[in-house]
C-alpha cells in the first residue's frame, strides 16, 4: 500500500464536496461528507483516481 506524501494531500481537494482527502489505506476519504454520505476514492498504483463517477459512498 503506497502512502502519498503530506504536500499532495495538502493540495488533492474531494472533486464532490471540495474538502481535503485524508489517506486511509488504499482508498482517499473526503473530510466533509457528500450529499448521500462520506466519499472515498481508490489508489491505483499510487494513483488517487478522483473521478466523480468512481467516488464511493461509505455506508456505515
Amino acid at each position: 500500500m503506497p502512502t502519498l506524501h503530506d504536500h499532495l494531500l495538502d493540495v488533492l481537494r474531494c472533486p464532490v464536496t471540495g474538502s481535503t482527502l485524508v489517506q486511509d489505506g488504499d482508498v482517499l476519504r473526503s473530510s466533509t461528507p457528500g450529499p448521500d454520505g462520506p466519499l472515498s476514492y481508490r489508489i491505483e498504483d499510487g494513483i488517487p483516481v478522483l473521478l466523480r463517477a468512481d467516488a464511493t459512498v461509505d455506508r456505515p
